[in-house]
This record gives structure tokens, C-alpha cells and sequence, in this order.
């Protein structure tokens, strides 16, 4: 799968969360800078691909967030390793 169209899923999965009005509005709030910051950076993928994955993972230690948005998360940073594996490996 083209890297632009990995980035458009995980930002889909991240769209799931911002929506969902059961999780904290503070983990919304964060899971919309994370879809900027893949997105809209200048930086190179991999900065952002760990910029990312270090704000998810604050998200998920939150103590507030109920179990499916933990697990949301959980995916998009399994998501975002992957891509970054596969960037690293060619």
C-alpha cells in the first residue's frame, strides 16, 4: 500500500476518535494535532511518524479514556510503527 493512502486511513481511525464523544475532550483534542501533525509538517515521515506515536501514546496512559478509545489508539500507533518499519526497510 502508497504511504499517502496509509497516512489517509490512520488519519480516518483518528477522525473515529475525534468524533466520539464518549472519550475526553482533551484526547479529541490531542488525536486532531496528531492528524495535523502527520499531515501538514514539513518534517521528514519519520519525525512525524514518532511525534505521533509519542502524543498517542500520553493519550493512551490517560486514566479517563474508556477502553475502546484506548484500543483506537493502540491501533493507530500499531498503524504508525508498521508504516514506519516499512519506510525504514526500503
Amino acid at each position: 500500500m502508497e504511504t499517502q493512502e496509509e497516512l489517509e486511513q490512520i488519519c480516518d481511525m483518528l477522525d473515529r476518535i475525534e468524533e466520539d464523544t464518549s472519550i475526553p475532550r482533551n484526547i479529541r483534542n490531542n488525536s486532531e494535532e496528531c492528524e495535523k501533525l502527520l499531515l501538514e509538517s514539513d518534517d521528514d515521515l519519520d519525525v512525524r511518524i514518532a511525534s505521533s506515536i509519542f502524543k498517542l501514546e500520553e493519550m493512551a496512559d490517560d486514566p479517563n479514556i474508556p477502553l475502546h478509545g484506548r484500543t483506537l489508539i493502540w491501533n493507530v500507533i500499531s498503524r504508525l510503527e508498521s508504516l514506519k518499519n516499512e519506510g525504514n526497510s526500503s
